[in-house]
């Protein structure tokens, strides 16, 4: 077996300084929101810079994002982004999206974010049906149950060789149990499918709470 770390506190830090460039308004929209009581629903900012870094690398110019938060990976996929680049951010709270539009508009991005409230899986429908895309690339990073059905539907949206990312896939490690309890249960579930998906290839990677990396075929 491959030799895995400990994320200890000091490590983390150093992750957080060395292992992504931020911008103020990345660093400001972490920082702010590590105050919260909610903050452990932000991704990582090493998560940031290597969402950022796959935008690069797949030349992508059309994104999806389910599950914005405060901001901060829209954000950080954004500045990625061509000037012609353009983000669809689906999330279903106002109160979140208020403080992310702020970071967007600070950072001079505000314009590439298509910002939609409501259902995810209602909206991913009606993209589809109105024949949306094709997207490039597609973050997913919202409420466990529902990603199977992100899932189904981004795999729809995308073009052949784009590519889906799905946060919180090892669910501190709960999706190893022998019966995985809670949200950890759906997503082992998907873990499973994604592995023997013959439309995609993958990799699930032990970056921050578990990434998984699908390519659509």
């Amino acid at each position: 077996m491959g030799h895995m770390v400990e994320p200890t506190p000091r490590l983390l830090d150093y992750l957080a300084r060395i292992g992504a460039r931020e911008t103020p308004e990345q660093q400001s929209c972490r920082k702010d929101t590590q105050a919260r009581d909610d903050a452990v629903m932000q991704i990582a900012p090493e998560q940031g810079a290597f969402l950022s870094l796959l935008v690069r690398m797949t030349s992508a110019r059309a994104c999806i994002e389910v599950g914005s938060f405060t901001g901060y990976s829209a954000l950080a996929m954004a500045l990625a982004l061509p000037e012609d680049g353009r983000i669809v951010a689906l999330d279903v709270s106002k109160e979140f999206t208020d403080i992310a539009r702020g970071y967007w508009k600070r950072a001079g991005v505000d314009g590439k974010i298509d910002l939609r409230l409501g259902p995810a899986q209602a909206a991913l429908e009606k993209m589809i049906a109105a024949g949306e895309g094709p997207f490039d690339l597609a973050f997913i990073d919202a409420d466990k149950p529902g990603y199977d059905g992100y899932y189904e539907a981004a795999l729809k949206l995308l073009r052949p060789g784009g590519v889906i990312a799905l946060d919180n896939m090892l669910y501190s490690g709960d999706v190893a149990a022998l019966q995985p309890k809670g949200n950890a249960a759906p997503l082992a579930a998907l873990n499973a499918k994604i592995h023997a998906d013959s439309r995609v290839d993958m990799a699930l990677a032990s970056i921050g709470d578990g990434l998984m990396l699908v390519r659509k075929r």
